[in-house]
């Protein structure tokens, strides 16, 4: 018989969990192999407690827990969001404040959040060590079954909202205002019309059910939530006969079953909570909110009115598809509305882009609900435009459903998904995906536990239907013969005085209310800062498991980078497991250019493979690029060498295939930057203002990295150049392009025809490949030297300006505000080494959560240390400016009175290096271990940066409290927010209205 060692996970899981065998209170009610994952999947019930559990044994060593509830709202309230929020601070075994943040700084974890959804609330963790794992779950099953909120209203005040009252220096009230972390989240997401829109079209869609609720909370409902309505709804919801439990990766499955039962799920566990829970005055919960489905309703036309800017008009046309079960259905419509609305060249987007409705042409598939539904969005929508619109996509239906959907379109979208679904680059932990994913069809359905993860046989079923009129039929049924579809135009207003509803509702309350009640007001808010000021007890602190420094393992082995000098072209070669697929990036200087040539440079990136080459039509180049590459893109980048001020830009062009198809991963970049036409200008004006219309959105929706982009310019030259190829100066000459195209044209495709015989050389150019040995000796004997001539000699440097300090305070539509402020450490002579990471977690975890999320009521806030690049502090729909800046300008000093417990410093440290540690995807590593060669960086440098995290002490740390104060004082601000906030601020910052 093989030794344990020797069975892997899924021989493992095997041998324990037999269908209908009961293992430690679970009943194996069934088990199958799930190819797609590499996986045996088992479905288990718990029969004594009524939770549900789904067992998916691999060999996957970033181990996953999640525990689900069903969670639909029944109303504007965010109570859902709000207990998200709440029950990961504090509870009945783990009795300190912010047990959710202390995991951060102490656990080896690979995730941790939880995400509230409009039907459902997930609470995910992952890790790749197994006892931080059980550590996480033991944490994160007792936050959702027992929290601290039944004890501690101060909870609900902090997440959620509470008055505040602004008193003169005489003691005269003079303004009430709401705060709280939900709430001024909530500001945030509403004050994007994307989401607006999305809510309304739900609400037109489904007005009877749970969706036409806003399950984040509107700040205009959040305010009439009451305390004893948030625990209710806690009790009625997060009880076990509710829940989903998820655990994935290369576990135990006896210790794992074991664990749950013994400690949350057996009788004796259950008794004792409720014996707890009776002790608290709790009475026995009534029935969760239901889930109900919404009978056919077509809504014809609705217009809703947001204050924004005129750019942002947007109109909505929402279809329902069906059942979230009828998997074939949700896939082929999800294939169906990409091929036609996915790209420029797809037919249905071309038809609306040539009716001149708007800027640009967006859709996307919610399938993560009871009954999905495609949202096709028109931006920069032209006014009165919404029922020309629908006229458009149901003329194109009625053309395509007749002549036929090109077959080479929907042919490219299922390459494309599947080199996706084989590559399963997440951008977070694979256990964690799955475990929502399988919530898409389980939350529904008891039998239907792991139908969503089975998609390799509907796709083999979808090719097949490409011979028949399958898609066309259910083009026909969706768009042309719905009865279920809604159509919602969002419409710009202008802010005008006394035209705020919550600043009104305020007021009001504020002359109503009586000297007591302003009193009572007074101390609630001195009791909830006293409780957020008060420090966790050594007893409290206790009870959290830990990790050692001792539990860290050595750093897992990086496949080595080799320079290859005897291919055409220097290559980067990665010897990277790929499972059957493979990259190619190519680098090409820029610094023979002028600085204002960088902007064409980005213009130039964004409009190859959307514009004709010389061989394919724009149309026949889009379906052969989804045909063969699983993606291809184009960027602008900077390049930082050792010295701050050694800096250069370069544009990378990165493509990835499967294996079958190497060949072309070498011919159509190559085709795409030699032989790209710069003539059709329609086609460029289109390109051009959907790129504007994404710059706006990103100052909008991650004002955090646009203020720490900008803020890191008015001091670095690589701040410089970025602001250049890609910040707010590259917006400015974007917008002043886009409003003078006509004039500038001619003048445009000819300077981006001198760009493309400029850049695509092969003096400078370096390829990076990964991929099996086999792939990269294709690839080089069809690649050749990539058609690339020789440089111009036209005696150009680049020359970039000196940075210069401007204090800018930008104004968008926002209730929130970004903050930022940014330097190069090496401008100050600092020697940035591992200890700064641990630092960055003191400060980011301890000090600004606490003084800028906890009691200023941001929703996101920290200090960043980009290796030895940059330093950062931001924040993220910040309520307000002052008090943030203020406190980020006390953190040395803060810092120089560091003194943790040992065990709450060694928390730092095992965090700090897991983070370091943490599981990088083939793609992520090869294109890291690239920039870490074009920074010169020794080939040790990141063993030599984990010793210094290792090695890390409270002293060291404290050390660097004199170079935190210069940083905070070197660092100018940058902020991107609401105007109010903005006019409001006395921090010495200039207002300029950005997108006017």
């Amino acid at each position: 018989m093989p030794s344990t060692e020797s069975i892997s996970a899924r021989e493992r899981a095997a041998k324990v969990l037999v269908p209908g065998a009961t293992v430690s209170g679970f009943t194996v009610k069934s088990a199958e192999t799930i190819d797609e994952l590499d996986a045996e999947a088992y479905v288990i019930d718990h029969a004594a407690s009524g939770a549900r559990l789904l067992f998916l044994a691999c060999e996957d060593e970033n181990k996953a827990f999640a525990i689900g509830f069903k969670t639909p709202p029944a109303n504007d309230t965010g109570v859902f969001h709000i207990l998200e929020h709440s029950v990961l601070c504090g509870s009945a075994k783990f009795p300190v404040k912010e047990p959710f943040v202390d995991l951060i700084k102490s656990s080896m974890q690979t995730f941790l959040n939880a995400m509230t959804y409009p039907d459902k609330t997930i609470y995910p963790v992952a890790s790749t060590n197994e006892q931080d794992l059980y550590n996480l779950m033991d944490v994160y099953m007792d936050a959702v079954l027992n929290p601290a909120i039944y004890t501690k209203k101060a909870i609900f005040e902090q997440e959620g909202w509470h008055y505040e009252l602004d008193r003169a220096e005489d003691g005269t009230p003079q303004r009430l205002r709401y705060n709280g972390v939900v709430f001024n989240e909530m500001k945030g997401a509403l004050s994007d019309p994307m989401d607006v829109l999305d809510n309304a079209v739900n609400r037109a869609l489904f007005p009877n059910t749970a969706y036409a609720c806003e399950s984040g909370g509107n700040p205009r409902a959040i305010p009439s939530l009451t305390y004893e309505q948030f625990l209710d709804t806690h009790a009625r919801h997060y009880n076990l006969a509710n829940s989903y439990i998820t655990l994935y990766g290369n576990l135990d499955p006896e210790r794992a079953l074991a664990f749950l039962n013994e400690r949350y799920l057996c009788d004796e566990a259950r008794a004792h909570d409720a014996a707890a829970r009776g002790a608290q005055g709790i009475e026995t919960p009534g029935a969760p909110n239901e889930l109900a489905r919404q009978e056919p309703t077509v809504c014809d036309y609705t217009s809703i009115d947001m204050v924004t800017t005129p750019d942002n008009a947007l109109v909505g046309l929402g279809y329902a598809l069906g059942d979230a079960l009828d998997r074939k259905r949700v896939i082929a419509a999800d294939i169906l509305f990409e091929a036609l609305l996915g790209t420029n060249e797809a037919p249905m987007k071309k038809a609306i882009l040539a009716a001149n409705l708007g800027g640009d042409v967006t859709s996307y598939t919610s399938a993560a609900c009871l009954q999905p539904y495609e949202l096709i969005i028109l931006q920069n929508a032209q006014p009165e435009v919404a029922r020309h619109l629908r006229e458009v996509i149901e003329q194109s239906a009625r053309e395509l459903v007749d002549a036929g959907i090109p077959r080479d379109r929907l042919e490219a979208v299922i390459c494309g998904n599947e080199f996706d679904l084989r590559q399963r680059d997440y951008g977070t932990a694979d256990g964690v995906v799955i475990a929502c994913d399988a919530l898409s069809t389980w939350l529904y359905d008891d039998a239907a536990a792991t139908l969503a993860l089975k998609y390799g046989p509907v796709y083999e079923e979808l090719r097949q239907e490409l011979s028949g009129n399958y898609f066309e039929d259910l083009l026909r049924e969706l768009v042309l013969d719905t009865n279920h579809s809604a159509l919602v135009e969002l419409k710009p207003q202008e802010a005008s005085d006394g035209d705020d509803p919550e600043a009104a509702e305020l007021a009001a309350t504020l002359e109503k209310a009586s000297d007591q009640q302003l009193a009572a007001i007074d101390a609630d808010v001195e009791t909830l800062r006293a409780a957020q000021e008060a420090e966790d007890s050594p007893e409290a602190r206790a009870t959290l498991p830990r990790l050692h420094v001792s539990d860290i393992g050595p750093a897992r082995p990086e496949p080595a980078l080799t320079v290859d000098e005897t291919t055409p072209l220097p290559c980067l070669k990665h010897a990277i497991p790929t499972r059957g697929l493979s990259y190619a990036l190519a680098y090409f200087d820029l610094s023979h250019l002028t600085f204002d040539e960088l902007p064409y440079v980005t213009i130039m990136a964004n409009l190859m493979r959307r514009l004709p080459t010389a061989r394919h039509t724009a149309d026949e180049l889009d379906s052969h690029i989804g045909a063969n590459l699983g993606f291809l893109s184009l960027s602008a980048e900077v390049v930082s060498e050792s010295s701050w001020d050694k800096v250069r830009p370069v544009l990378t062009i990165s493509a990835g295939a499967l294996s079958e198809k190497i060949e072309a991963l070498a011919q159509i970049p190559r085709e795409v930057w030699s032989e790209t036409l710069f003539e059709d200008t329609d086609r460029m004006r289109d390109v051009i203002t959907q790129m504007r219309i994404a710059q706006e959105q990103r100052f909008l929706m991650n004002g955090h990295s646009a203020a720490v982009a900008r803020s890191y310019s008015y001091t670095s030259p690589a701040g410089v150049l970025s602001e250049q190829l890609s910040g707010v100066d590259f917006y400015r000459f974007l917008r002043e392009l886009v409003e003078h195209f006509d004039e500038r044209a001619e003048d445009l495709c000819n300077k981006l025809r001198d760009l493309q015989k400029r850049i695509f050389v092969a003096d400078g150019a370096i390829v990076s490949f990964t991929g099996s040995d086999d792939d990269y000796r294709t690839y080089w004997n069809a690649a050749g030297t990539l058609g690339l001539g020789e440089r111009i000699d036209d005696n150009i440097n680049l020359q970039i300006p000196a940075p210069v300090v401007k204090n800018e305070a930008f104004i968008i539509p926002s209730d929130v505000c970004f903050a930022g402020k940014a330097v190069d450490p090496r401008r100050l002579g600092l020697a940035v080494d591992g200890t700064w990471g641990v630092a960055a977690g003191a400060l980011s975890f301890d000090y600004l959560w606490n003084e800028i999320r906890v009691k200023g009521g941001a929703y996101g806030c920290g200090f960043r240390c980009a290796a030895d690049r940059q330093l950062a502090f931001y924040t993220y729909r910040d309520p307000a400016i002052d008090p943030s800046l203020e406190r980020i300008g006390h953190a040395g000093a803060w810092l120089r009175s560091f003194d943790p417990a040992p065990e709450v410093f060694e928390g730092f440290i095992v965090s700090c290096v897991s983070s370091h540690d943490a599981p990088t995807k083939p793609y992520g590593l090869a294109r890291r271990q690239d920039s870490e060669f074009f920074a010169k960086r020794p080939v040790d440098w990141r063993e030599t940066r984990r010793h210094a995290m290792l090695s890390a002490t409270p002293k060291k740390v404290r050390d660097l409290a004199d170079d935190i104060e210069r940083v905070a004082a070197n660092a100018p601000a940058c902020v991107f927010g609401g105007r109010e906030i903005i006019e409001a601020s006395t921090a010495g910052l200039t207002p300029i209205d950005l997108l006017k």
